[in-house]
């Protein structure tokens, strides 16, 4: 049995895929025989962040992060947002000379940009700086491995993920009453999404949203036709996703998308442009279509087997991503020993 600490800006009662990927990681470790502390902005003071309330972002300092990880005393720290509790905890690590892994969750610099005249170059020097040291920096596909390689990331490593395919199967379908057939988005309404990018298209039927943001009530009002639900969670949102015809997966900027694995599961098929994340988890005429022209795509996936969607997603556990990321991990003497000459260049 190991002590695991992960600590993470991203926490409920946030809806993402980093959430996701976390909560199923800790059951399994914890299933696993291991202990495991989650780290989050619940333990501290914090404030909303500008433009997202919903998300809480930690007053943390590094005095805070040292004597909660020297109370743990775990084997392994990894690092997953690069938040404020993020650097905390890393200064924190490389003071006591104790090796973590972090993993590489969110387009920081784009999202950035989308907002602010910041160069990306700028903004990826800050992020480079901050997975500089760690032993390992975590990946979800190849794609996003070979695109942070060429931005000189070092020591990049594969973490894939899983789909709850008990829970996300197509007996979960919902009637909503709407004219089909039906594409469904689920995901943050913000402008980072390109949601614009799908609800713009002409197609018949009808479009829905799942989810909630920044950027929704201005969509509303400029596409009155489609329908937003707003947050839908656990049965519900799986039944959401089983009425649909097809998922539209609009975003450009996403590592991964587990909302994919979740509408493969309920036998939905993907639309989405061949862009990292959408690339190495759609299979053209398998589990969705990858085009260029996004309508293209949603015409081409609605002609998928549904059978096909569903066997796709049964080739993604959450336990083999678990195992996974145990893997990454670098395992040494608990935190606060005095033994910790191996942290990477500390």
């Amino acid at each position: 049995m190991n002590k695991i600490a992960i600590v993470t800006d991203a926490w409920h009662p946030q809806i993402n895929g980093v959430v996701t990927t976390l909560t199923q990681t800790v059951k399994h470790l914890e299933n696993m025989g291991h202990r495991v502390k989650v780290i989050n902005p619940h333990l501290f003071r914090s404030i909303p962040c500008p433009s997202y309330p919903e998300i809480r972002l930690a007053l943390a300092w590094t005095r805070q992060l040292k004597k909660l990880l020297t109370e743990f005393a775990p084997n392994a720290v990894h690092i997953a947002t690069e938040g404020p509790l993020g650097w905390a905890a890393r200064s924190a690590c490389l003071k006591k000379k104790f090796p973590y892994t972090t993993s590489y969750h969110t387009r920081f610099p784009e999202y950035i940009k989308m907002r602010f005249p910041i160069p990306l170059s700028w903004s990826y020097t800050v992020v480079r700086k901050f997975h500089k040291q760690a032993t390992r920096v975590m990946v979800a596909t190849l794609a996003l491995r070979d695109e942070l390689s060429q931005r000189n990331f070092p020591n990049t490593a594969p973490w894939s993920r899983g789909v709850n395919t008990e829970l996300f199967q197509p007996d979960t379908r919902i009637d909503l009453g709407v004219e089909g057939p039906v594409q469904v988005y689920v995901g943050r309404v913000a402008v980072e999404k390109n949601i614009e990018a799908f609800l713009s298209l002409d197609l018949p039927g009808t479009k829905v949203i799942v989810g909630d943001g920044p950027a929704r009530k201005e969509l509303e009002r400029k596409y009155p036709e489609a329908l937003f639900a707003g947050y839908r969670r656990g049965k519900e949102l799986a039944g959401y996703i089983a009425n649909a015809d097809v998922m539209v997966f609009p975003s450009l900027t996403d590592t991964f998308g587990v909302v994919m694995l979740e509408a493969n599961g309920c036998g939905v098929p993907v639309a989405a442009y061949p862009v990292t994340g959408p690339i190495n988890v759609v299979k053209n005429g398998v589990n969705g279509w990858l085009d260029q022209d996004l309508q293209i795509a949603v015409h081409k996936a609605m002609e998928v087997s549904r059978e096909s969607c569903r066997n796709t997603a049964l080739q993604y556990s959450w336990k083999a991503c678990s195992e996974q990321f145990f893997n990454n991990l670098e395992i040494v003497e608990p935190f606060g020993s005095s033994n910790h000459a191996s942290a990477a260049n500390a």
